[in-house]
């Protein structure tokens, strides 16, 4: 459990502190007077002013804030250091610096895992990596490190005669024998039928596991490049799928994320440090969003204004917040509620099927 709260208060800081650094940075640069800048929510622990920025550590490390003069369109005095007294060029830098700061931290893990342990390659031994959630591995108890040993009492020598004897058969129930910890043990379990290239196939929700062989300098630097632009293009093509397709998005609200990062923290560093990555890459990807009080909405906004040559309004701004605020917070409820009939679907398979379990023991 303190594993747990430590891996998720340090992935969220981390992620959204130098999301804000980022917006810093360049308020800094740019002239614009910093009146704030904080480490985390709440009750301020310890603080001190250097210049016209106050400096703060506060009681809930979950991020941070960075507060800009004049950044409510409302209060600008016309003071040449405030905000909105600043180009729209320039403000339109600073909310781009948030975004492109998560991406520069994915960057930096995803090459730093893969300099470090190396470039991962699927391992040929019928070696369980990841499960996936409600999958019929998950429902039936497999874990990450399981050794598959048979099907069907028909022993298998490696992951490829492992997967064809799962792929054989769909919506079939099968005996799975596995070891773990040097002990063995029989479930029985269907595989899922799923189309493959016009074929039908039976899957029970497991990857293989990793093995790593180490790379040089300039090709992590690379790969770490690729990561971030495949994770970005992966998301963009799924989500222009489900409008397409008229699908509900699969989204990860707060309680999600808690559960994934809890996860990885106990299965390695590595898992861990890589998952950050790709949270650092889905907050900068999401912030890009043109959507209002987001940056990407900012963004627009202020190319509108330099294309138009017509300054934002206080009144207009009350509009767009609004929906803003409405949209945002229709897609954290919609999360939240994916969120939570996962855990309760995944609840509910698992004990349907140690129920069947207990009925009938596998021998």
């Amino acid at each position: 459990m303190i594993v747990s709260i430590i891996a998720v208060l340090f992935t969220f800081g981390l992620v959204i502190f130098l999301h804000e650094f980022g917006h810093f940075i360049v308020c800094k640069l740019s002239g614009i007077r910093v009146e704030a800048f904080s480490f985390g929510f709440g009750p301020e622990l310890y603080g001190r002013t250097k210049g016209d920025t106050r400096y703060s550590l506060r009681a809930v490390p979950l991020g941070g804030y960075v507060k800009p003069a004049g950044e409510n369109i409302d209060e600008v005095s016309g003071a040449p250091d405030e905000y909105f007294a600043k180009p729209w060029y320039t403000r339109f830098a600073v909310v781009l610096a948030g975004p492109l700061m998560n991406y520069l931290l994915a960057f930096a893990l995803f090459a730093g895992v893969i300099l470090a342990v190396g470039e991962p390659v699927p391992s040929t031994e019928a070696l369980i990596g990841d499960i996936s959630q409600g999958f019929p591995a998950d429902v039936a108890g497999l874990k990450g490190g399981d050794r598959v040993l048979r099907i069907d009492g028909a022993p298998v020598a490696g992951w490829a005669e492992m997967a064809a004897a799962i792929y054989a058969k769909p919506e079939k129930e099968i005996a799975l024998t596995y070891s773990r910890g040097g002990a063995e043990a029989t479930v029985k379990l269907k595989p899922r039928a799923s189309a493959d290239g016009g074929k039908t196939r039976g899957v029970i929700g497991i990857s293989p596991a990793v093995a790593y062989s180490r790379v040089p300098l300039m090709k992590g630097l690379a790969m770490g490049a690729h990561q971030c632009w495949f994770w970005t293009a992966f998301t963009v093509k799924t989500l222009a799928s489900n409008i397409y397709h008229r699908e509900k998005p699969d989204l990860a609200g707060p309680i999600g994320i808690v559960n994934i990062v809890s996860k990885a923290a106990h299965t390695g560093m590595t898992d861990l440090v890589f998952l950050i990555g790709l949270i650092s890459v889905a907050v900068g990807f999401f912030n890009l969003l043109p959507i209002p009080l987001l940056d990407g909405g900012w963004m627009v906004l202020f190319l509108a204004e330099g294309v138009f040559r017509r300054k934002i309004t206080g009144d207009f701004m009350k509009y767009v917040n609004g929906a803003g605020i409405a949209l945002l917070l229709s897609i954290f409820l919609f999360a939240t509620y994916s969120d939570i009939m996962r855990l309760v679907a995944s609840h509910s398979a698992k004990k349907a099927a140690a129920a069947q379990a207990q009925t009938a023991p596998v021998k």
